[in-house]
């Protein structure tokens, strides 16, 4: 097949917000410049660019910060989790949201970011762990959440990989994994080919808001005004929220993640356990994928690194539920840096002080699988003021004492 390049008379015009030879943002030249957009998101992650995507496809100018590369914090160095069994029952209606469009990510995004929907199964080692499962199938049935129950004889049956430590489980068949280096790119490159303007290497360094809206300035010279400004920011969002009087107690978070060298696949579902002091899954290749405990982080510096010494804690939590790992060879661990909330859920929602600002931060290590749904809410509180998901719980106002504007 002979391919002939089009006249420029023969090609379709490029929208001058879309053509990165007019537009400043989208060549990411935002060396001295001055943008004005309706929406500001800032923030990268997951849930960041899956606002952009959403208020883009909706014809609305949208313009998205990220200091570093976009995936390049929580939402790109996870475990990639892909589950809604065992969440707060306030999380759920997002998880379901959310797991629908991860079903039609190829769909929404030309990629599926290896999502393979293995199931979840949730592990008890003793009697009050089977009890946690129990009690937990009642929660997810108001949520319609379908989870099936298996006692030690069938789960050992059903999955001869476990050892001998396993005396339950709980199967949430819709549950699964993904790579969590593909997500946030993923998103960005669909809410890029939306219309919304993507700039890396753009650190907020400065933010105010007039009568006019929200003003953001770079440490490479670029400012933005906004009439509404997205804050998902992960741990940083907690003091971009208090630029705007609403100090939160957030914590930096760093899971300790670990993978070994390939190994026979036998084990096809994401594994997690009551406690959640590990957590595994493997992928097609062989390698396991497992994460417990936590590194060290420091937010100032930029810099997060696993702990060895947590590592060796957490390969025989992990040779106790699947004892094929006793003898697996270490390959290489990692970790990153998120924002925890003292109740482990994360802020949702507007801010209570500031007309315009919204808030999705301090997903608590557990946001990978929202971030689809969340960025979903997030432009219907920008562009509709309310979301159809219920997110009263996660009111910022819970920690603060001020009052809706």
């Amino acid at each position: 097949m002979i391919w002939r390049r089009r006249s420029e008379a023969e090609r379709e015009p490029v929208p001058a917000e879309r053509d990165p030879d007019k537009h400043p943002v989208l060549s990411n030249l935002a060396a001295i410049g001055k943008i004005s957009t309706d929406v500001l998101v800032i923030g990268g992650g997951g849930a960041g660019c899956s606002a952009a995507l959403h208020i883009a496809e909706r014809g609305v100018r949208v313009t998205l910060l990220e200091r570093g590369l976009v995936g390049s914090q929580a939402s790109g160095v996870n475990y990639g989790g892909v589950r809604q069994q065992g969440r707060h029952p306030a999380e759920l209606p997002i998880a379901r949201r959310s797991r629908e469009l991860w079903g039609r990510l190829r769909e929404i995004t030309g990629s599926d970011c290896e999502f393979v929907p293995s199931g979840h199964l949730k592990l008890a080692r003793n009697a009050e762990e089977e009890a946690e499962l129990v009690a937990y199938a009642d929660v997810a049935r108001q949520y319609d959440l379908p989870l099936r129950l298996i006692g030690r004889n069938a789960v050992h049956a059903e999955f001869p990989f476990l050892g001998p430590a396993v005396v339950a489980g709980s199967f949430a068949a819709d549950d699964g994994h993904a790579n969590p280096r593909l997500l946030a790119p993923a998103l960005a490159r669909a809410a890029r080919k939306a219309g919304a303007a993507i700039v890396e290497h753009a650190e907020v360094v400065r933010l105010a808001r007039d009568s006019d809206g929200f003003i953001a300035e770079t440490a490479n010279g670029l400012e933005v005004r906004a009439k509404s400004l997205v804050n998902t920011a992960g741990y940083w969002g907690g003091a971009i929220a208090e630029q705007f009087g609403e100090k939160v107690p957030i914590q930096v978070l760093a899971p300790n993640m670990i993978v070994t060298e390939p190994l026979p696949y036998v084990v096809k579902v994401n594994l997690g356990v009551v406690g959640g002091n590990v957590y595994l899954r493997q992928i097609a290749r062989g390698n396991v994928i497992f994460g417990g405990g936590h590194g060290e982080a420091d937010p100032v510096a930029l810099r997060a690194r696993p702990l060895p010494a947590i590592t060796l804690e957490a390969l025989p939590l992990a040779a106790e539920i699947v004892p094929m790992l006793r003898d697996a060879l270490v390959i290489r661990s990692w970790t990153g840096m998120d924002g925890q909330m003292p109740d482990h859920i994360p802020v949702i929602g507007p801010s209570r002080t500031t007309p315009g600002l919204f808030h999705a931060f301090g997903f608590s290590g557990h946001g990978f699988q929202l971030g689809p749904a969340i960025g979903a809410i997030l432009g219907e509180l920008v562009l509709d003021g309310r979301s159809g998901t219920p997110i009263e719980a996660f009111d910022i106002g819970r920690f603060t004492l001020g009052k809706p504007p």
